[in-house]
C-alpha cells in the first residue's frame, strides 16, 4: 500500500539560504514519519550565482522531483500551482540601513501627509469658514483660536488613529488596517504579475 504525502504551497514564500529545500517552500503531511522527513529534506532549488531576488516556482517541480525518488508514495499537491521564491540575505547584516530607511520614509509620510492636510484646508480656506461660522453663533470675531479649530486639530488626529487602526505599536481592533489590506493587494498583483511574467519566457 502507498503512503499518502500530503504538500501545500502558498503564494510567497522567502529563504535565506541559496540551498532550497522541500521543508523551506512547503508544508508536508504524511503518517510514515520517515517518508516525511527524508522529503523534507530533499532538496529542490539552488539560488543561481546567489543572487538575491524573486524566482518562480511551479508546484509541478516539487512533485515531479518526489515522485522521481519515490516509487511507493502518492503525492497530493494542495495550494498554489506557481509560487514566488524570495532569496534575500540574512537580514540583520544590513540593520543600519534598514533603520535610515524607516527613518526616511517616516519623515517623509509625516511631513507630506501635514503638508497635504495644509494645502487641503489652504485650498477651501477652513480658517475663513471657522471664522465665519463662529462670528455667526456667537456675535464675536473670531481671533483663529478658537474651540472650532481645536476640536478640528483633535479630530484630525482622531480620525488618524482610528482609519490606521493603530495607536503606537498597538492595534486598537484585529482587524486589518488599511494600509495592511492595500499592501496585501500590492503583494498579490506583483506575484501575479511575476508569474504571468515567467510563462510568457517560457512560451517563447
Amino acid at each position: 500500500m502507498s503512503d499518502i504525502l500530503y504538500i501545500q504551497t502558498e503564494k510567497n514564500v522567502e529563504v535565506h539560504s541559496p540551498e532550497v529545500y522541500v521543508q523551506d517552500v512547503a508544508s508536508l503531511s504524511c503518517s510514515n514519519g520517515k517518508v516525511l522527513n527524508r522529503n523534507k529534506a530533499r532538496k529542490l532549488f539552488t539560488i543561481p550565482n546567489e543572487k538575491p531576488g524573486r524566482y518562480v516556482i511551479s508546484a509541478l517541480e516539487i512533485v515531479d522531483l518526489i515522485q522521481r525518488n519515490e516509487e511507493s508514495v502518492d503525492v497530493t499537491h494542495i495550494g498554489e500551482a506557481n509560487f514566488i521564491l524570495t532569496y534575500e540575505t540574512q537580514k540583520h547584516a544590513h540593520q543600519f540601513y534598514s533603520w535610515l530607511k524607516t527613518i526616511f520614509v517616516s519623515l517623509v509620510t509625516f511631513f507630506g501627509g501635514a503638508f497635504s492636510i495644509m494645502t487641503f484646508n489652504t485650498d477651501v480656506d477652513t480658517a475663513g469658514l471657522f471664522m465665519k461660522v463662529y462670528e455667526q453663533i456667537t456675535g464675536r470675531v473670531s481671533n483663529g483660536k478658537t474651540i472650532l479649530e481645536l476640536s478640528y486639530s483633535i479630530g484630525i488626529g482622531l480620525g488618524v488613529v482610528f482609519f490606521f487602526n493603530h495607536f503606537g505599536g498597538r492595534k486598537i481592533t484585529e482587524d486589518p488596517t488599511p494600509m495592511e489590506v492595500e499592501m496585501r493587494v500590492y503583494e498579490d498583483d506583483v506575484n501575479k504579475t511575476l508569474i504571468e511574467q515567467e510563462k510568457r519566457k517560457e512560451r517563447k
